[in-house]
């Protein structure tokens, strides 16, 4: 059963904060500071780039909604699928390669802006690569450090004496 105490909700918002601000920041520094607006337009569509103050922090409540969402759902399944805690940088980077692959393939496509490819080699790499880094490996660190699951412990052979 999925924990639904306040030993949940830490690492869940933590998670999507730090992994949520790590995004924005390398997204604005990559691809400039109206990526919020950017955002916000996947809801509103394309006058959301002519937006204000209001259009620019819809966009970053969408952000961070989305990534402890992500958050989320990387620590229900690490409730069932221990080794997600367990083994959490492995974990981490096809996490972040899975959010990136369904962020560009279906959230992009059936967003307002209707955003499909085809995709230059150089995008979808950067893409990965920043999606590894950025949400993949915090939220699952986060988790890990958090974990209520057991770590494996090593064992110490106990000798018998008479």
């Amino acid at each position: 059963m999925i924990e639904t105490s306040r030993s949940a909700l830490w690492p869940i918002l933590s998670g999507g904060l730090i992994a949520g601000t790590l995004d924005i920041l390398q997204a604005c520094i990559l691809f400039g500071w109206d990526i919020p607006l950017a955002i916000a337009a996947g809801l509103l569509g394309k006058q959301a780039f002519q937006g204000g103050g209001a259009t620019y922090a819809l966009g970053l409540v969408l952000h961070y909604f989305i990534a402890t969402t992500a958050t989320a759902i990387y620590y229900a399944a690490s409730r069932k699928l221990t080794f997600l805690s367990h083994n959490w940088i492995v974990c981490g980077l096809f996490f972040g390669i899975a959010v990136e692959l369904v962020m560009s393939l279906v959230v992009l496509p059936l967003s307002a802006l209707h955003a499909r490819g085809p995709y230059q080699l150089h995008d979808l790499l950067l893409g990965l690569g920043m999606h590894m880094a950025t949400i993949g490996l915090p939220v699952a660190f986060i988790v890990h450090r958090f974990s209520k699951v057991d770590q494996p412990v090593a064992s110490i052979p106990v000798s018998k004496t008479a």
